[in-house]
C-alpha cells in the first residue's frame, strides 16, 4: 500500500485544448479581467515560464476568490465551502501523505462508495488528480478550494513537526527565554511561523475583516476577526507559539521586540492574496504577553462615495453645499469606530481639483489621497495638531482638514483659519450634532466664535447592513409600531444567516446620521447658552431628521433591523423588546440585491 506519493512536478501536463486560454476567456466572459489586461499577463508568462493564473494573481489582476470562481465556470465544478474542511481526522491518512497533500494543495474531503471528493486550490492539476486516483482505487471528483481555507485546514489537520512539537516547559518557562532577544528573533523566523502568521493575515484580508486581534492567555493565544464591527473567534494557536507570533508581527512592523514594558505603533505594508493591503498595528503589554491588534487598511476594496456608505441622499446634498463653502468649520462627531475619518475622505474626494489645495492633519494617516498634501502628526518631537495648523496657515490652503479636535487650542487655532477665509473640517467624539456645540463651549471657544465659524455638524453611526439573500420580511408588531411611531402595516426585516454572510445575517456597513445646520434661531440659543436639549429641538424644528429616525427609515428600507439601529445608537433596554417572534437565527440582508 502507497504511504507517500511523491511531489507532482513544476510542469504538470495540462489538459487537452490548452485550459490557458480557456480560462482566459472565463475570466474576460465574468468581467473579472479586460483583454488588455490577460495580454499583459500573457507576455509576463511567456517572459518567466510561469503559468498565466499565476501572474494575474501575483500581479494583483486577479484575487483568489475570482480566480476560483472562473475555475468553477470553466469545469462545472462547485467551490467547496468552508465547512467541508470541518474533519475530525484526515481522510484516507495511510494512503496519502501529508507532505504530498501540502505539494500539491488538495485535500480529501469526502468519500461516498468508489468516488473520492478532492479539494484543490488548482483543479486543472490533473497530475494530482491521478496521483491521488492510483493510491486510492477510487475515482476523483474535484471541487475548487480557496487557498486560504485549504491552507488553513492542512495546517490544522497537519501540523507541522516544528509547530506542534513546542515543548510544553518551554510554554512555562515563557519569562526565561522572553528575556532572550536573540531567541525571539529565531522563532519569529521558523517557517511555520512565518505560514502561520501569513496565513492569520491573509484570512483576515479573504474574509474582508476590518481588524485582527491577537491575545495571549495561560493556555493559548487567541485570534479573534471583527467582521462588521463585531469580533468573531478563530481557531487558536498553541500557548508555545505565543513569544514567536507576535514577535513576528512586531518584526513586520518594524518595531522593538526587546521592548515589551511599553506600548508599541508601528506599520506594515504587504501584498496578500494579491492585493496591496496597508496594517496599522499596535501593541500593549498584558498580564501572559503582548496584545497585538493589526488595523486592516486594503485601499484595493475602499470607495469614497456616499453611496457606498449608505448616508441618505438628502443628508449628502445639505452636506455638499456646506464643503461647497469658501469658508468656516464642517465637523463630523460619533465614537470611535464610527466611519468619520471615511465621511471626511469622501468629502475631500469630491473637493479635490487642480484649482484647490488641500492640506490635512491627520493621526495616522489611513489612506493615501491621491492629489491632496497629507501631514502625520509626531507629538515625540512636538509636531501636534496645534503647531501644524499654525504653519499650514503660511502654505496659502483652500481646505485644511484636521484629524481630531481635542483641545482648545487646536479648536483656537482651526477658528482662526475659519475667520480669515478657509474652509476647516474635523471630527469631535460626542455623541449627537448637537452636543458637539456644547463640547466646543466646554473646551473654552466663545459661543460668539462658535456662531461665527460653524456650517455644519455631521453625527453618525454605523449599523450593519442585512443580507439580502436570506433576510426575513415580518409585518411590525403593535407594541413595536406604537413606540417608534411606525405605520402599523410597516414591514420591518429580520437577519437570518447563510453562507453568503458567515451566518451572521449581515453583510457590511452602512452609515445613519443627523446633519445640524445652524440657522438664526440656534445661534441665539448657542449665544444664551442654552443646554444641546434645547439645540436639538430646534435643530428638528428646523428641519433635521433625528438619527433614531434615519435608523428607523434604513430599517422599514430593508437595509438593517430595528435591533441594529438601537444597539448602534443606544437606546438603553430597547433592544430586548424588539426580538424577533420566533427563535429562527437572525437574518442577513444585502442592498446591492
Amino acid at each position: 500500500m502507497l504511504q507517500e506519493l511523491p511531489a507532482p512536478s513544476a510542469a504538470r501536463p495540462e489538459p487537452e485544448g490548452g485550459p490557458a486560454p480557456s480560462l482566459t476567456d472565463v475570466l474576460i466572459a465574468r468581467g473579472t479581467a479586460e483583454p488588455r489586461t490577460i495580454e499583459r499577463a500573457r507576455g509576463v508568462a511567456e517572459a518567466t515560464g510561469q503559468r498565466i493564473e499565476s501572474v494575474l494573481l501575483q500581479l494583483g489582476m486577479v484575487s483568489e476568490r475570482m480566480l476560483a470562481e472562473a475555475y468553477g465556470d470553466l469545469l462545472g465544478a462547485p467551490l467547496a465551502a468552508p465547512a467541508r474542511f470541518a474533519l475530525d481526522a484526515p481522510l484516507l491518512e495511510e494512503r496519502l501523505g501529508a507532505r504530498f497533500l501540502r505539494q500539491a494543495r488538495a485535500l480529501p474531503v469526502a468519500v461516498e462508495g468508489d468516488v473520492l471528493t478532492l479539494a484543490m486550490s488548482d483543479p486543472l492539476d490533473a497530475f494530482t488528480r491521478d496521483a491521488v486516483a492510483a493510491a486510492t482505487g477510487l475515482a476523483v471528483v474535484v471541487e475548487i478550494a480557496l487557498p486560504i481555507d485549504l491552507d488553513a485546514a492542512l495546517n490544522r489537520l497537519y501540523p507541522t513537526g516544528e509547530a506542534a512539537g513546542t515543548d510544553a516547559g518551554e510554554a512555562a518557562d515563557d519569562d526565561a527565554h522572553a528575556e532572550d532577544t536573540d531567541r525571539l528573533k529565531d522563532l519569529a523566523s521558523e517557517a511555520p511561523v512565518i505560514r502561520l502568521v501569513n496565513q492569520i493575515i491573509a484570512r483576515a484580508v479573504e474574509t474582508q475583516a476590518s481588524d485582527i486581534h491577537i491575545e495571549p492567555f495561560e493556555d493559548r493565544l487567541r485570534i479573534r476577526y471583527r467582521h462588521d464591527g463585531v469580533l468573531h473567534e478563530a481557531d487558536s494557536p498553541p500557548a508555545g507559539l505565543i513569544a514567536a507570533v507576535i514577535s513576528r508581527i512586531k518584526i513586520m512592523a518594524r518595531l522593538d521586540i526587546a521592548e515589551r514594558r511599553l506600548p508599541q505603533d508601528g506599520r506594515i505594508r504587504m501584498a496578500v492574496r494579491g492585493q496591496e493591503v496597508d496594517f496599522r498595528v499596535s501593541t500593549i503589554p498584558s498580564l501572559h504577553g503582548e496584545t497585538v491588534v493589526l488595523r486592516i487598511l486594503d485601499r484595493s476594496s475602499v470607495r469614497f462615495d456616499y453611496a457606498t456608505l449608505g448616508l441618505d441622499s438628502r443628508l449628502v446634498a445639505r452636506l455638499h453645499a456646506a464643503f461647497d463653502l469658501p469658508n468656516g468649520i464642517v465637523l463630523v462627531t460619533g465614537p470611535t469606530g464610527s466611519g468619520k475619518t471615511t465621511t471626511l475622505y469622501t468629502g475631500l474626494s469630491a473637493l479635490n481639483a487642480t484649482t484647490r489645495k488641500i492640506v490635512t492633519v491627520e493621526d495616522p494617516i489611513e489612506y493615501q489621497l491621491h492629489g491632496i498634501n497629507q501631514i502625520q502628526v509626531k507629538p515625540q518631537i512636538g509636531l501636534d495638531f496645534a503647531s501644524l495648523l499654525r504653519s499650514i496657515l503660511r502654505q496659502d490652503p483652500d481646505v485644511i482638514m484636521v484629524g481630531e479636535i481635542r483641545d482648545l487650542e487646536t479648536a483656537q487655532i482651526a477658528v482662526q483659519a475659519a475667520l480669515t477665509g478657509h474652509l476647516v473640517l474635523s471630527t469631535v467624539h460626542t455623541n449627537s450634532a448637537a452636543a458637539t456645540i456644547t463640547r466646543l463651549r466646554d473646551m473654552g471657544l466663545e459661543d460668539y466664535l462658535v456662531t461665527a465659524v460653524l456650517r455644519g455638524v455631521l453625527a453618525q453611526r454605523l449599523v450593519r447592513r442585512l443580507c439580502a439573500a436570506c433576510r426575513r420580511p415580518e409585518t411590525v408588531s403593535a407594541a413595536v409600531a406604537e413606540r417608534f411611531a411606525l405605520p402599523r402595516d410597516a414591514t420591518i426585516w429580520h437577519a437570518a444567516g447563510c453562507a453568503q454572510c458567515r451566518g451572521t445575517g449581515y453583510r457590511g456597513r452602512l452609515a445613519i446620521a443627523e446633519f445640524l445646520e445652524p440657522d438664526a434661531a440656534i445661534e441665539r440659543l448657542v449665544l444664551a447658552r442654552a443646554d444641546h436639549g434645547e439645540i436639538e429641538r430646534a435643530a428638528i424644528a428646523s428641519g433635521m431628521v433625528p438619527m433614531l429616525r434615519a435608523g428607523l427609515n434604513a430599517a422599514l428600507a430593508g437595509e438593517t433591523t430595528i435591533e441594529e439601529v438601537i444597539r448602534a445608537i443606544g437606546a438603553a433596554g430597547e433592544a430586548d423588546s424588539l426580538a424577533a417572534p420566533d427563535p429562527a437565527p437572525v437574518l442577513p440582508l444585502d442592498m446591492d440585491a
